[in-house]
């Protein structure tokens, strides 16, 4: 007998890492923003990597099987959180919204 394999599986998957990721990185924005009281500060980073390490266990929690990622799924999740965090972030210092 053969498995059935679910053909949107993979999608699916895909669909989770980068809505975490990306959702990720504008959380991150947020959270810097609050915490750090001026662009120039690295702390902002650390925040960033604060999030990228919670993302993990949320994709874990969701179902993706994060031990399978390669370096470059690791690449492509810490790439999309920084992009969204560094847009958002820049926005949000650029129209000066201060929480």
């Amino acid at each position: 007998m053969t498995e059935t394999v679910d053909p949107t599986a993979a999608h699916r998957r895909s669909l989770k890492v980068t809505t975490i990721a990306t959702l990720g990185g504008v959380a991150a924005a947020f959270a810097s923003e609050a915490v750090v009281a001026d662009a120039t500060s690295r702390t902002g980073l650390l925040v960033l990597l604060g999030v990228v390490a919670v993302e993990l266990g949320l994709m874990r929690a969701t179902g993706v099987d994060v031990t399978d990622f390669s370096a470059k799924d690791h690449l492509y999740v810490g790439f999309m959180s920084f992009a969204l965090w560094f847009i958002t972030w820049g926005v949000l210092l650029s129209e000066g919204i201060t929480f």
